[in-house]
């Protein structure tokens, strides 16, 4: 098995592409060339060539008239192309290896479409020129590009046969960051599923406004969201700080508002000067954002959730603005 891209100068699509199927083939021969010949007695031909046809292992987007792209309208690369064929078999390797599980073909499928639509479009719009980097340079495909040889490397080596092996060792380095990431996105996302029944499962006190969960490993943000719309605080045991958290529900993903903020008070006091405010002898630091706030005991956790839902209360039962000016 032998995996043909393109010397020279490397970016992250391709890094990514062949890193995917050094995964599946980890027996397979790495080629940088541009030598025509070669490209053609390659197994895979990724980011070079001038074809794209799966069938017989060819994923290039540089080709006239090339117009490969997502239902959503962004943009083959190499990434891309290699992922849309290769991304779900990739996703069970690695759930395999790295998680221990076993994946069926449609949850491996919707893990890869999830990675997709989180990292590889975004390989893919830096690398055609439809996205710029994240500010001061260090988007994902920026920084695999900086594992490329500097002018002053490419002075000290030339362009011998040292220097083509420094530029494949570099090559290789970068494939391997991504594929890190590539394992991490894979188990979060197996985690996720896994979780999702015993994050169903919390204790729900306070009449339901507020979940325990046993272990504050778990990520519940998405099931509470989605599921528990009641939810305002969710408390949870840091097993490896041996401490209670009491956190805010975010109302979206993307966003830092919460369903209900911690109350104003608490806003970045630790310890003694928390404990005073609170009430609670173990209490330990909440967050300037409020966001998130701690104490040592469930009994102390449990105090802050109920004086947090006080609050909320309080404030709810405030006169408005308007309300306040009314004749």
């Amino acid at each position: 098995m032998v995996i043909v891209t393109h010397g020279g100068k490397f970016h992250a699509d391709d890094a990514w592409a062949v890193a995917v199927l050094l995964i599946l083939f980890p027996d397979a021969e790495l080629v940088r060339t541009r030598d025509p010949a070669t490209i053609a007695a390659g197994d895979f031909a990724v980011d070079v060539g001038g074809i794209w046809d799966p069938a017989t292992g060819r994923f290039d987007h540089h080709q006239k008239g090339f117009e490969g792209a997502r239902q959503n309208g962004v943009p083959y690369a190499s990434a891309g192309l290699v992922w849309r064929d290769y991304g779900a078999r990739c996703v069970a390797a690695l759930a395999q290896v790295h998680a221990g599980r076993t994946l069926d073909e449609d949850t491996a499928r919707q893990i890869a479409y999830a990675i997709d639509a989180d990292i590889v479009q975004y390989l893919d719009l830096s690398d055609v020129g439809a996205s710029k980097n994240a500010p001061g340079g260090y988007g994902l495909s920026a920084v695999i590009s900086g594992y490329n040889p500097s002018w002053m490397d490419e002075q000290r080596l030339g362009y011998g046969a040292e220097a083509e092996a420094y530029r494949t060792g570099q090559f290789r380095r970068a494939m391997a960051v991504l594929t890190d990431i590539m394992v991490n996105a894979v188990k979060y996302r197996v985690g996720a599923l896994l979780a999702v029944e015993q994050v169903r499962g919390a204790e729900m006190l306070e009449g339901g406004r507020v979940a325990f969960l046993k272990n504050g490993a778990l990520p519940w943000s998405a099931v509470v969201r989605k599921e528990m719309p009641k939810v305002l605080f969710v408390i949870s045991y840091n097993v490896g700080e041996q401490r209670h958290m009491i956190h805010t529900v975010s109302v979206s993903p993307d966003s830092f508002d919460a369903r209900a903020d911690l109350p104003e008070a608490w806003a970045g006091l630790r310890d003694a000067d928390l404990a005073a405010v609170t009430g609670v002898p173990d209490a330990g630091f909440c967050h300037n954002g409020r966001f998130i706030a701690s104490a040592k005991s469930y009994e102390g956790i449990r105090t802050m959730a109920r004086l947090a839902l006080e609050e909320v209360d309080r404030l709810a039962a405030q006169p408005t603005v308007a309300q306040s000016v009314a004749p």
